[in-house]
């Protein structure tokens, strides 16, 4: 049986593009939009790292990973399509990975 849930993951950068480290505070305010939206939030203490291409420049990534488990209804796809502008722009990133799927909540 469905449970009506989604869940969405993001990968924070722990650090920008240029290299230089993001606050701390700019990953607090991001778990504190979610948590006043959705009721809830949760992260991952450990490091991820990552590589990626673009323009033919390689960068290399120290990531969090950010999950919010929120109901399947367009107006939650329609926010993370949105807070997905503002947080290449509060992070100053060209990307931000964001992926989603259905939940079976037991």
């Amino acid at each position: 049986m469905s449970s009506g849930y989604r869940r969405f993951e993001i990968l924070l950068p722990l650090r920008f593009n240029d290299g230089t480290d993001v606050p701390d505070s700019l990953v607090g305010e991001t778990l504190a939009e979610l948590r006043l939206r959705f009721g809830a939030v949760s992260w991952e203490t450990q490091e991820i790292k990552g590589q990626w291409e673009h323009a033919g420049e390689i960068y290399l990534d120290d990531l969090v990973r950010v999950f919010a488990d929120v109901p399947d209804e367009p107006e939650s796809r329609e926010f993370f399509v949105a807070f997905k502008s503002t947080l290449k722009q509060r992070f100053k990133q060209i990307e931000i990975w964001m992926t989603s799927y259905p939940l079976d909540v037991i």
